[in-house]
């Protein structure tokens, strides 16, 4: 049957206010594994007889092999029910993260998060789809902004609290923490989510949630397609069947990619820089080593406020994007030029955290509504190995510049290459808007 044939008329549903929840309990967690080593850097440099770049460069090998497993690993669970997958996810990062908090030497905590990374390459992948499944078209931005809340909400209080503990207790209790916590996400998801299965690859029934929008056990999905999502897929419909499975061929592949060629650029910025934040605070804004944690909270809770904005512009996202580059590089550059100065840094790391706050979910919002809704699975993947690509390359960069321009010529990198990013955003907002016209 194919997926013309299952739409139903849409049904009124409550919205998902508790799936939503849980999927950003489990980002908020999967971003704290991620970015821990960047907040206690210093700590596992010193623990773990490593020089500060390669710490760093735990960030790129996690994010590295999130770029390498991602799509093929999303490609062959393609077909597994989606609520199984999650939970199976969450237990091997938890995995990684005691791993790491037990292993003795540099080269095993490389090794934890190579598997770390494994499994959340697919956590990426399946997450922002997920929860436009849960949706309407229309309330995807609001979705997405729920569900990467988590990553902000990471930001604003898991880096920070993780730090906290790893200067209190050392960096290892920390990581164990966070695995412990990832086995409670997990039973969250089993109770809280329903199973979704793409139409045409698995049944509905046990509670599974399919095109038709009915959820069978007792709860309902609305079908979140609209025209133009009816338009896209007719397109895709109308390719070869020997050649309709390859993602080229989907007819808003050239778009998704624009949107994925643009986070990889302000990603790779972004952890060019704030991976090395906290030597960054200590050593060119003077801050005290137990000081971080709490500057990191401030730049966290700025980012918070930018993601609320994002949930309110998230109809515009385009518009909202451009405002959002131009505020983050114009407060970086601010930061550079007076680091020395401690309110007017504080001011602009402020700043820094209001504008990137709003940046991923943005991103996120502006792939989905550009992506036909056959396809949406396939872009988050592609999409999670771009943002990758830039989380890995910006701190295998930070670590290359590290000794030729010092920590205060990051700054200026991150400010040059959101400079760069608004180019591209508005060269092919205007090419996008004259091939309407």
């Amino acid at each position: 049957m194919t997926v013309t044939e299952r739409r139903q008329p849409r049904a009124a549903t409550r919205f998902p206010w508790a799936g939503l929840i849980v999927l950003a309990s489990a980002v908020f967690l999967s971003v704290t594994s991620e970015m821990l080593p960047a907040g206690l850097l210093p700590d596992m440099s010193r623990s773990l007889d490593a020089s500060k770049p390669q710490i760093g460069i735990l960030v790129t090998i996690f994010a590295f092999t999130v770029v390498v497993t991602s799509t093929p690993l999303s490609a062959l669970t393609r077909r597994w029910d989606r609520r199984g997958l999650m939970m199976a996810i969450l237990a091997v990062l938890a995995i990684s993260n005691v791993f790491t908090a037990l292993a003795p030497t540099y080269e095993l905590v490389v090794a934890s998060r190579v598997l770390g990374g494994i499994a959340h390459g697919l956590f990426w992948a399946l997450v922002g789809a997920y929860a436009g499944h849960l949706v309407p078209r229309e309330q995807i931005g609001r979705a997405v902004a729920i569900t990467l809340g988590g990553g902000t909400v990471a930001i604003v209080l898991g880096v920070p609290v993780g730090t906290a503990l790893g200067h209190v207790f050392g960096w290892r209790l920390a990581f164990a923490i966070v695995g412990g916590l990832m086995v409670g996400a997990a039973v969250l998801i089993w109770r809280f989510l329903p199973r979704i299965a793409r139409a045409g690859e698995a049944g509905t029934g046990g509670g599974t949630v399919s095109d038709s929008g009915t959820a069978s056990d007792g709860g309902t999905v609305s079908d979140s397609r609209t025209d133009s999502d009816s338009t896209a897929d007719a397109a895709a419909a109308s390719v070869p069947a020997r050649s309709r499975g390859r993602a080229r061929l989907d007819p808003t592949f050239g778009a998704v990619l624009v949107v994925c060629v643009v986070t990889a650029v302000i990603m790779t910025g972004q952890y060019s820089f704030y991976t090395y934040i906290a030597p960054f605070m200590i050593q060119q804004m003077g801050v005290a080593d137990g000081d971080v944690s709490g500057l990191l909270f401030l730049y966290g809770i700025a980012g918070a406020a930018g993601l609320l904005l994002a949930g309110v512009l998230g109809r515009r996202p385009t518009s909202a994007l451009i405002v959002g580059v131009f505020v983050t590089g114009a407060a970086v550059a601010t930061l550079a030029a007076f680091a020395s100065m401690p309110f007017v840094a504080i001011g602009a790391m402020v700043l820094w955290g209001l504008g990137f706050g709003a940046i991923p979910p943005l991103l996120q919002t502006r792939l989905l509504h550009t992506s036909s809704a056959a396809f949406r699975d396939t872009a988050s993947a592609i999409y999670t190995t771009a943002f990758n690509v830039g989380i890995g390359g910006g701190a295998l960069l930070g670590a290359v510049l590290l000794g030729i321009t010092g920590l205060g010529g990051l700054a200026w990198v991150f400010a040059g290459i959101l400079g760069l990013s608004l180019v591209i955003v508005l060269a092919t907002t205007r090419s996008a808007r004259a091939r309407r016209a």
